[in-house]
C-alpha cells in the first residue's frame, strides 16, 4: 500500500528514517541491556515463590518435613533479596554510566554524536564506553534507511522498520544471554501475520501462516532429532519463534534461504570460535544472531536469494 499524504512521504524518506532509527537504536540499547535483567528478576520471584510452597516441595522432592520448611526459608530470604533491588524499567532509572553512576544529561544522549562528542569515555570518570552503543544506533538508522530504499512511501516501510529494530534487540540480547525472550519474537509473529493480513507487504496471509508454521516447526522437528541422536537439548524455543517470525513477515517461501544463510555461517563462527578461541565445545552457541542476519538478507535479498531454491 503506497502512502500519498506528503508528511508521510517525507516521513518514510531514506533521511528520516535513517535520523529516526538512530533514535530508536538508542532505545534498543536499553532494552538490550534491561530486558533480560527484567525477565531474570521476574523468574528469580517466580523460583523464590516456588520454594516457599512447602507442599509443592513435599510432592516433588524427598526429605523431611524440615527439609522443605528450609527451602521455603530460603525461597523467603530469596524474595526479600530480589525485593531490594534497585527499581528498574526500561524507562528509569536514567542512562548513567556503570563505573561511577555519573547520570548523563542530554546532549550525552544524543544518538551517535553524544559518543563522538565524548571520544566514547565517560566525561565524569574517563572510562571507556563501549563501541556496542553508537554501532547498535548507526546500524539501527542504516537498517530503516535501506528499508525505505527497498519499499519507498509505503506502509510495507514502516512494518519492515518495526520488524528490523526487533531483529536487532532479539540479536544482541541473544549474543548477550542466550536469551530470545517472548517479548520480541511474538511481536514479530504477530506483526507479520497483520501485515499480511492487512495487504501491507505483498505477502499474502496463507504464506504468512505457512511461514510461521513451518518456520517453527522446521526448527522444533530439528532440536528434536538432536535430542534423540544426542540426549541434550541443542536449540531453545526461542529459536522457534524467531524463524517463526520472519517466516511470518516474508512468508515461507523465503524460509530455505535464511535457514541456509544462518547455518552457514553459524557453522563458520562456530567453528571459529571453536579453533582459534578455544570455545568449548559445550559451551553454547546463540543461533539467534544468525536467523536475524539471515531474516535480514532475505528481506532485502529475497529475489536473488530464491534463485538458489528452484521452485521457491
Amino acid at each position: 500500500m503506497t502512502v500519498t499524504h506528503p508528511a508521510l512521504i517525507l516521513l518514510l524518506s531514506p533521511w528520516c528514517l535513517a535520523l529516526l532509527g538512530l533514535v530508536v537504536g538508542s532505545f534498543l540499547n536499553v532494552v538490550i541491556h534491561r530486558l533480560p535483567q527484567l525477565l531474570e528478576r521476574e523468574w528469580l520471584g517466580d523460583v523464590a515463590g516456588y520454594l516457599q510452597d512447602e507442599a509443592a516441595m513435599a510432592r516433588v522432592l524427598a526429605g523431611s518435613p524440615a527439609r522443605h520448611s528450609e527451602l521455603s526459608r530460603q525461597g523467603q530470604a530469596l524474595a526479600a533479596e530480589v525485593e531490594a533491588l534497585p527499581a528498574l524499567s526500561l524507562s528509569r532509572p536514567r542512562s548513567r554510566c556503570p563505573q561511577c553512576g555519573h547520570v548523563l544529561a542530554w546532549h550525552e544522549n544524543i544518538p551517535l554524536l553524544g559518543w563522538l562528542r565524548l571520544g566514547g569515555k565517560c566525561s565524569a570518570c574517563g572510562s571507556r564506553i563501549s563501541l556496542r552503543y553508537p554501532l547498535v544506533e548507526a546500524l539501527t538508522g542504516a537498517l530503516f534507511a535501506a528499508a525505505a530504499l527497498q519499499a519507498g512511501p509505503s506502509a510495507a516501510t514502516g512494518v519492515y522498520c518495526a520488524a528490523l529494530a526487533l531483529l536487532v534487540a532479539a540479536a544482541f540480547v541473544d549474543l548477550d544471554t542466550t536469551l530470545l525472550p517472548d517479548d520480541l519474537t511474538l511481536p514479530l509473529i504477530a506483526l507479520g501475520l497483520v501485515a499480511a493480513w492487512q495487504q501491507w507487504t505483498g505477502v499474502s496471509l496463507v504464506d504468512a501462516s505457512l511461514g510461521a508454521l513451518f518456520g517453527y516447526g522446521s526448527l522444533w522437528v530439528v532440536a528434536f532429532a538432536y535430542k534423540l541422536v544426542r540426549g541434550v537439548q541443542g536449540m531453545a524455543e526461542g529459536d522457534f519463534k524467531l524463524l517463526a517470525g520472519l517466516g511470518a513477515l516474508l512468508g515461507w517461501q523465503a524460509l530455505p534461504s535464511i535457514i541456509l544463510l544462518a547455518s552457514a555461517v553459524g557453522a563458520v563462527v562456530g567453528i571459529f570460535m571453536i579453533v582459534a578461541r578455544g570455545h568449548g565445545r559445550n559451551v553454547p552457541i546463540p543461533f539467534g544472531p544468525y536467523l536475524a542476519g539471515g531474516g535480514v538478507a532475505a528481506l532485502f535479498f529475497g529475489q536473488q536469494l530464491s534463485g538458489l531454491w528452484p521452485g521457491f
